[in-house]
């Protein structure tokens, strides 16, 4: 696949010794950086002096944290192609990570996909992991899933449903709104088991939790963001338990087949599967 095919952003925000190692993860895997645009918020510790040692594709330096919508949508316009890949910068990629994720995509015929992911610490082997679980689960897919860790969109979207609310203030909830308009619009989304990522889990909103002296329980967006879904109590009530519902059976399938799911978390040296 032509590295011109695609773009891939994230932003960032303090946590240099994440963005290092998602870094050191591409170049180990031969994800080419100059596919790679990389908006820092305004970090304080050494992540900007880091990224001016990179060959990148494009870097922004915003003069205080504006947000992740913002951001991404920074970093996608910055370097436009047919498929841009919006990520966090707290996971580690696998090889053939992107030609695997597209290839699903346009087999597919879909637009926007994310890759099957492991999240919470890397207390296990995620290599032999993920050579195993991409050839296991290389034909896993969840029609419908999606989630804002990892997601390949293509060009389309944003002339379709445009880009992420540059809403500083909504802190994280842009994901929301963004999978709210794609469902408007009747946009199919998917993840794969044949794309996988380790997920650290949420460093970002973990550090600016702490800054505002939030537990981590706390939401660290407006409690009153969801008003922005124009939906009723009842209707999000109804989603949501229709959301639970199929999460379970997409596991529950999966694990039956395969023994493990496309999602999967790391509690006490050992895999959940949800």
């Amino acid at each position: 696949m032509s590295p011109s095919k695609y773009s891939l952003t994230f932003a960032c925000y303090n946590s240099v010794a994440y963005t290092k190692l998602c870094i050191e993860s591409m170049i180990e895997h031969g994800t080419p950086l100059d596919r790679l645009v990389v908006v820092d918020n305004g970090s304080t510790d050494e992540t900007r002096t880091y990224l001016n040692t990179l060959p990148l594709g494009g870097r922004i330096f915003n003069t205080q944290n504006l947000g992740c919508g913002v951001a991404w949508n920074q970093g996608a316009l910055a370097q436009q192609a047919e498929w841009t890949i919006i990520m966090n910068n707290d996971v580690l990629v696998s090889p053939q990570w992107i030609e695997n994720l597209i290839s699903t995509a346009e087999k597919l015929n879909l637009k926007v996909i994310s890759p099957a992911l492991v999240e919470g610490p890397l207390d296990y082997d995620f290599k032999t992991f993920e050579a195993n679980a991409s050839h296991q689960m290389r034909d896993a897919h969840r029609i419908g899933g999606r989630h804002a860790v990892c997601l390949a969109i293509h060009q389309s979207v944003w002339l379709d449903v445009g880009y992420f609310q540059p809403v500083p203030k909504l802190l994280g909830y842009e994901d929301t709104l963004f999978f709210h308009e794609l469902e408007k619009s009747k946009i199919q989304t998917a993840m794969t088991g044949s794309s996988w990522l380790h997920h650290y889990g949420s460093i970002t909103q973990t550090a600016m939790k702490q800054e505002r002296g939030l537990a981590q329980k706390d939401g660290l967006g407006y409690r009153y963001n969801y008003k922005l879904l124009n939906q009723s109590w009842l209707s999000r009530k109804l989603n949501k338990i229709e959301r639970k519902r199929q999460l379970c059976e997409w596991s529950e399938r999966e694990v039956a087949e395969h023994g493990m799911s496309i999602h999967g978390l790391r509690e006490n040296s050992t895999f959940k599967w949800i």
